[in-house]
């Protein structure tokens, strides 16, 4: 009786959406150290006039991911659109196996080019056909919105919790061991190849639990637009915040700043920090670059519990700030690393920064009626795709040209883009000076 049970409470686990966040994670980490470690490779011997050997290594690497980041980030905004739309429609699968044959296309593209010593060049190849199948853009609406179906209006705000927890949890393990395999090689072809195949056989499974087992829930068009304001629900004993007759325009144009600014602080500091840590003083081997990406992944399970922690007793807005602050210093501090001990305590300084984006959203969600809600979301979703245009290049190019002189101007300077971002967040707070009231989880 006891095997029966088990075989079936297995089964019914692995035909929800939680496996497939795990396996997608898991494979995608070990492709991130992979790709990483691969670009390093075939930049060694890069040469530009006027600069060093090193610099010139550096100013390679920072244009192959300008370029890569930048098409996988704006070529899967149209078709995310169009699989956003089948999935309103009925298709719920859709936006998660489609992108998922992109991400094992893109994996085995950079198997072949480490195989074959093919120029790197070709993974913007790879990149384009990642977003013509939607790519991340496409796949983690896809997830939240089961996530969201397969949970009451009351319990949706810890689901989605326990979904990005479950996303960095699966990122730490997996970074923990991506510079590992990167290690085994065979004398034949190398090192990469152990690491890519574990990552191919990770995607190629979690497309196969999308297709065959993944079960959707069905909900009925009668059914009320709870989704919006989910994350507004609050404890049994506490009122629920009714949405707005109207737009609070004010509120909706700062908020929308706040995110911009942040997002674009960020996303620049991330961006160069992959490739700084490759150089001297850190000059990090796969195994301390695999360890690097668990300490942003520790980010995920830190901010998860600060959620927890602080939202019993402050506001949205100051939740908000908190993040903010919290990056903030972390990055400043990473202007001035020079040690892999410094870069860890710069990141430990980082607990709490990503916080900001998901109550921006939930805060945005109350500025507006439930019917204009899915518009205004999606607007900052492409607001900050668009942002990338500008960020990407330009931390690159400053990176570059700040490179012998103070390599860290660029995360000194995102420092100063967070602290920008929190003073329209700080209006809004001064705009709204009653606080919430909040969810005992």
């Amino acid at each position: 009786m006891v095997m029966p049970s088990l075989c079936q409470t297995a089964f019914t686990v692995l035909r929800q959406v939680e496996p497939i966040i795990v396996l997608e994670e898991l494979g995608s980490t070990l492709f991130d150290t992979a790709l990483q470690m691969v670009v390093k490779d075939r930049s060694a011997n890069a040469t530009y006039p006027d600069i060093s050997r090193e610099a010139s290594q550096q100013r390679a690497m920072t244009d192959f991911f300008m370029t890569y980041n930048l098409i996988i980030r704006l070529v899967p905004i149209i078709p995310a659109l169009f699989l956003a739309k089948l999935s309103d429609r009925g298709r719920r699968k859709a936006p998660i196996v489609v992108p998922l044959i992109g991400y094992v296309l893109s994996r085995l593209a950079l198997l072949l080019v480490v195989i074959f010593r093919m120029p790197v060049e070709v993974m913007f190849g790879a990149g384009v056909v990642f977003g013509l199948s939607g790519g991340f853009c496409a796949y983690w609406p896809g997830v939240m919105t089961l996530a969201s179906l397969g949970s009451t209006a009351t319990d949706r705000s810890k689901v989605m919790m326990r979904v990005e927890l479950l996303y960095g949890t699966a990122g730490l393990v997996g970074s923990l061991v991506s510079g590992h395999l990167f290690q085994l090689y065979s004398s034949s072809l190398g090192h990469g190849i152990v690491l890519l195949i574990v990552s191919i056989l990770l995607h190629l499974l979690c497309l196969i639990f999308s297709i065959a087992l993944l079960q959707v829930k069905q909900v009925s068009n009668n059914e009320p637009d709870e989704n919006c304001h989910a994350l507004s629900q609050t404890s049994d004993n506490a009122a629920v915040v009714e949405p707005p007759a109207g737009i609070n325009v004010v509120n909706v144009v700062l908020l929308f700043l706040a995110a911009i600014l942040y997002n674009f602080a960020v996303g620049g500091a991330i961006e160069i920090l992959g490739v700084f840590v490759l150089k001297e003083p850190l000059s990090w081997s796969a195994t301390q670059v695999g360890y690097g990406n668990a300490a942003g992944c520790v980010i995920f399970l830190t901010s998860f519990l600060g959620v927890i922690l602080f939202r019993r007793c402050f506001s949205d807005v100051m939740l908000i700030l908190i993040g903010m602050l919290s990056f903030a210093s972390g990055i400043y501090f990473m202007s001035f690393v020079t040690t892999t001990c410094m870069f860890y305590l710069a990141r430990s300084l980082n607990l709490f920064a990503l916080i900001p984006m998901p109550t921006i959203r939930s805060l945005l969600s109350q500025q507006v009626p439930a019917s204009s809600c899915g518009t205004t979301l999606t607007s900052l979703q492409l607001a900050l795709k668009f942002a990338g245009l500008a960020y990407i290049p330009a931390f690159t190019k400053i990176y570059q040209r700040t490179l012998d002189w103070f390599p860290g101007f660029v995360f000194m300077l995102s420092s100063i883009f967070t602290v920008l971002g929190m003073i329209p967040i700080s209006i809004v707070g001064c705009r709204s000076p009653q606080r919430r009231q909040y969810e005992r989880i």
